[in-house]
């Protein structure tokens, strides 16, 4: 790619955020708000899918679909020995949408 101003503007923003997260605690507070926020979009999608009961399988299905092509990121390629921040916040954001489904299916069990 050519060396253009948004290029270089990218490119240094991608820097400094990288530096800025990698104090551990910044690291680990922005992987409980990735999780956190999985679990508001859990609720989000649940109830939005179970107003109308026509769009609960495919909604499932793509979520079945997400999940897996999660997995298979951060854990179908063994070369990758350290995974960067961005796959382990969408590891935690995984995470939290499947806890809050298994919630929203106690709830509507009992």
């Amino acid at each position: 790619m050519q060396n253009t101003r948004i290029n270089r503007l990218i490119d240094v923003l991608g820097e400094r955020f990288t530096r800025w997260a990698s104090n551990p605690w910044r690291r680990i507070s922005l992987l409980v708000i990735s999780l956190l926020f999985g679990t508001f979009v859990g609720t989000a999608i649940s109830t939005t899918a179970g107003q109308s009961g026509d769009w609960d399988i495919i909604a499932g299905a793509l979520l079945v679909l997400l999940v897996e092509l999660v997995n298979l990121l951060v854990y179908g390629f063994p070369r990758l020995k350290t995974r960067s921040l961005w796959v382990e916040m969408l590891n935690a954001l995984k995470i939290g949408v499947i806890y809050n489904l298994f919630v929203e299916a106690f709830k509507l069990g009992s």
